[in-house]
């Protein structure tokens, strides 16, 4: 089975005790999108698919925190990664 085709990708980073809301940390279109889904895959770290929301956060700079308009958004990607991680047993490089 061939994977689809990503277009475009961006990563998040959201450290409680860090950030005052989740940031921008990669973002890209074409082959940049796909190493960025590669490199995702490769440490284990759960992706999402929603390409209106890509395509938002990819308008971003990287580095920026989003704002408050995709906060409920984001939040289902967060809570997605959050049921992962409790259904798999912790953090994202413990996943089989």
């Amino acid at each position: 089975m061939k994977d689809k085709p990503v277009h475009l990708a961006a990563a998040l980073r959201y450290e409680e005790e860090k950030d005052n809301a989740p940031v921008v940390v990669a973002s890209g279109k074409g082959e940049v999108a796909r190493k960025i889904v590669e490199a995702a895959q490769k440490a284990g770290v759960p992706t999402y698919s929603d390409a209106g929301l890509a395509a938002v956060l990819a308008s971003l700079d990287v580095g920026s925190e989003i704002p408050l308009e995709l906060y409920e958004a984001v939040a289902r990607v967060l809570v997605f990664v959050w049921q992962l991680d409790h259904k798999y047993g912790g953090e994202h490089g413990e996943r089989p």
